[in-house]
């Protein structure tokens, strides 16, 4: 029986539910409802505790005060997503019970799993059963329960577990989606295997607690001086290739001793042999001794000597010269950051999450201050805003999140802000970002210009255009995998194999009476040529309406089209 977990364990067991929860994300994120190539469920929440894995990773003599620390706040940084933003808050929950104690037991063990729930409903605006939430709250009952009959760890973290997968397998009835896509909630799963994970650490299976860092491996190898890297270390200076047109007699036996010369006098050797002609590559300290032994079977053509020694040293320096702009380049923006902070703050600034260098210049041009490159593809974490808001130097900041799974994430931002006023307007895409800073009204109040462009952003419908990346049911319609999918405010529009036809689809399921403009932004992975056939065809069909094409250069994305 056990009756405790010391701090210790504890470390184990929160790198072991990391681990776990790492090695099952492509798993979680094949139980995404919706079948589109973004940044999935397993992904952010993957994201958020290896954010906090790598600050518990460095803890040599772990207490639960430290450990609490390192938890939450690496969590909160690093959180990617609503998954990865609401397992944040049951970790943020859960250690500020656990922090006060210097062991676990099983009450302390109960308190913690209730107020980490309480935490984690508090921080959603409008907490849907059938989800993450659901399963933490089913095991939170559980230990509640269970606390009453023993103070067996062991028994009562397995009876919290096999409850929390009784609920899980309940998801489906409470999340009608669910049940039709045939899956599990992706994030009540998530959250199992990092308890499920932890709970091998605390019988004491084996774990692999190793985290590496390849943004540091990287950093690194490019902080290597070019003066370490000698010329000396080229044993062989010249790259000597050239064909033999062969006029002698040339066997097996004469092959052997033409290699065995010219790997006496060199090395990298490649001889290629066809029947009238021989190829040479070899790295050598003089060449003419490789050409002179070459001479003796045929005439030479296709001659090619480099000097490796010049070239090396030619791309050192580049690589050096490269290394020097850059590092000028970043020293004139922190400069310049620096500056900015120095002066006197300006009233308003905005910052915005955007999915492509048209959408950037977009945002830019309308005013925004700094834009956040993450989107579908990659949510943007909490760090990621509260590191954009530390460079906007203004005393209220609107940001625009502009992606309904980033929205939770900058709203956590916020509440970490002391020194500025953040209004996050609650925008699912970009273009109902566009249309709400278009809508910010000068002399009116933060608070009258949020209402005010919710209100305004809330009149543009929109849609994008993706692909399928798996066969599923949604909206009651059967989609393959590579299908091209239109995809609304409200859910899946039009379905096709063709995306022009289901773009135009998509469109105008899209446009009614009061329709007058509409807006297309063309990604990556399509022509302005393509974007204009479309443009084309809507004016064909709707006369009345005003067609405005822009490059967006989102990736994964063919289309994103507002209609207003």
């Amino acid at each position: 029986m056990i009756t405790n977990i010391d701090g210790k364990t504890l470390k184990k067991m929160f790198l072991a539910g990391a681990k776990n929860l790492e090695a099952k994300k492509e798993w979680i994120n094949e139980l995404n409802v919706f079948p589109v190539p973004d940044g999935d469920t397993g992904t952010n929440m993957t994201l958020t505790i290896m954010s906090a894995a790598k600050e518990v990773n460095n803890i040599e003599e772990p207490d639960m005060v430290n450990l609490s620390k390192a938890i939450s706040s690496g969590s909160l940084r690093g959180a990617r997503g609503n998954s990865g933003v609401i397992l944040s808050q049951l970790f943020r929950g859960f250690t500020k019970e656990i922090k006060q104690f210097e062991t676990i037991d099983a009450v302390v063990l109960a308190n913690a799993c209730e107020r980490a729930v309480e935490t984690a409903y508090k921080a959603v605006m409008k907490p849907k059963e059938g989800t993450i939430l659901t399963v933490a709250k089913g095991m939170s009952e559980k230990a509640r329960e269970v606390v009453l009959e023993t103070d067996d760890l062991e028994y009562m973290i397995d009876e919290i577990i096999k409850h929390g997968d009784y609920v899980l397998s309940q998801t489906p009835e409470m999340l009608p989606v669910l049940k039709q896509a045939g899956v599990v909630d992706s994030g009540g799963q998530g959250l199992m295997q990092v308890i499920k994970g932890a709970y091998d650490a605390f019988l004491g299976k084996e774990i692999d607690f190793s985290f590496g860092d390849t943004q540091t491996a990287s950093a690194g190898a490019a902080n290597v001086k070019s003066d370490e890297i000698d010329t000396a270390n080229i044993k062989y200076g010249y790259c000597t290739e050239f064909i033999i047109m062969l006029e002698k007699e040339y066997n097996d036996e004469k092959e052997q001793e033409l290699k065995a010369y010219l790997e006496s006098i060199g090395d990298s050797l490649v001889v290629v042999s066809d029947d009238d002609i021989v190829k040479i590559h070899v790295h050598t300290n003089d060449p003419g001794l490789a050409i002179q032994k070459a001479l003796t079977f045929g005439s030479l053509t296709k001659m090619k000597i480099d000097n490796m020694r010049e070239e090396h040293q030619e791309k050192l320096i580049k690589d050096a010269e490269k290394v020097a702009a850059k590092q000028k380049a970043e020293d004139e923006a922190k400069k310049a950051e620096e500056q900015k902070k120095n002066e006197p703050r300006k009233a308003v600034g905005f910052i915005a999450v955007s999915i492509g260098e048209g959408m950037n210049e977009i945002f830019k041009g309308l005013g925004v201050d700094q834009v956040i490159e993450g989107g579908q593809t990659m949510n943007p974490s909490t760090e990621d805003v509260l590191n954009a808001i530390d460079k906007v130097n203004a005393d209220t900041i609107f940001v625009l999140p502009n992606n309904k799974n980033i929205i939770l994430a900058a709203e956590q931002a916020a509440t970490l802000t002391k020194d500025k006023n953040i209004v996050v307007i609650p925008s699912k895409n970009v273009p109902q970002g566009i249309n709400a800073i278009i809508n910010f009204i000068q002399d009116l109040s933060a608070d009258d210009n949020k209402a005010h462009m919710i209100e305004e952003m809330g009149r543009v419908k929109t849609g994008s255009v993706t692909y399928a990346v798996r066969d599923t049911v949604i909206d009651d319609k059967t989609i393959k995998e590579n299908d091209i999918m239109g995809i609304g405010d409200a859910g899946i529009i039009s379905v096709g194999t063709d995306i022009h036809k289901t773009t135009v689809e998509m469109i105008s399921n899209l446009i009614d009476d009061e329709s007058e403009i509409i807006s297309i932004y063309f990604g990556s992975d399509v022509s302005e040529e393509d974007a204009n056939q479309i443009a084309d065809k809507i004016s064909e069909l709707y006369a009345d309406v005003e067609v405005d094409v822009n490059y967006g250069g989102q990736p994964i994305y063919y289309y994103v089209v507002s209609v207003e």
